[in-house]
Parts: C-alpha cells; structure tokens; sequence
C-alpha cells in the first residue's frame, strides 16, 4: 500500500514527523528531542513523539525564543519545500503578534549595541583579560 493513500493521511501522523516535515526543526532527532524535553505541547498537554498528529489539532511549539501557536492543516511524512511546508499549518493571529512583538522587545534592547569590525589586538586583549580577573573578585 502506498504511504500517500487516503486511509494514512486521515488517520494521522507521528508528531515528530510532522514537526520535522513542517520544517519547525532541521532534523527529525532534534523534533524527537523537543518533544521530549516539552517544548511541543498538543491541546495543552505534552505530548510523546510517537503521538499521532491529526487535522485540526492545535499545538504550541517553542522554538528557540519564539513561541507559535498553531493549527494543524494538512500532513505529509516528507519534507518539502518552504511553501509546502507553511501549508501544513495554520499559525493563530494571536501567536504572530505575540511573536513579533517579542522580537521587537528583543531588537529595541539590542539598540545602542555595535559588534566591533575586528578582532581585539594585543593590547586590547590584555585589557580584556585584566578587566575579566577585577570582575572574579
């Protein structure tokens, strides 16, 4: 039997499949291992990752600072592209103003900062270095 066929897609698929197919996270080990450490929830319960996903569940995944709240649209066992991807799901209006108004937050703090062009010389090192051993006092 063919894994496309319609009897498998309703009854639904593995969460850390679908996460790693909706490309929430680069690999399917890394999928398993959020699931595990409760970084996805599915109706506000943790889940396994062996939990069977289907239409319509809805999800909080956490990735990184970002917290998405999602609705589940389709399935698929295979990653695809972006596009494909962002059709598996649904994001509430609600999550993507909550998300992007952290990132605003975390932007407005990073204001007034400057990554220096270069490498520290010598000098600078070394003053680096003393200012680190007044700090451990």
């Amino acid at each position: 039997m063919n894994s496309d066929s319609p009897s498998t897609v309703t009854a639904g698929i593995r969460l850390d499949i679908w996460l790693w197919a909706a490309r929430f996270y680069r690999t399917r080990s890394l999928a398993k291992q959020a699931v595990e450490t409760g970084k996805v929830e599915i109706g506000g319960q943790r889940a396994k990752p062996s939990r069977v996903v289907r239409v319509g569940d809805e999800l909080k995944v956490v990735r990184g600072e970002d917290t998405f709240g999602i609705r589940v649209e389709g399935l698929s066992d295979q990653r695809g592209s972006a596009p494909v991807a962002q059709a598996l799901y649904r994001e509430s209006e609600e999550s993507r103003q909550r998300r992007e108004a952290a990132a605003a937050t975390r932007r407005a703090e990073r204001t007034g900062y400057q990554a220096p062009l270069s490498k520290p010389d010598k000098r600078a090192r070394r003053l680096i270095r003393a200012l680190g051993d007044i700090d451990a006092m």
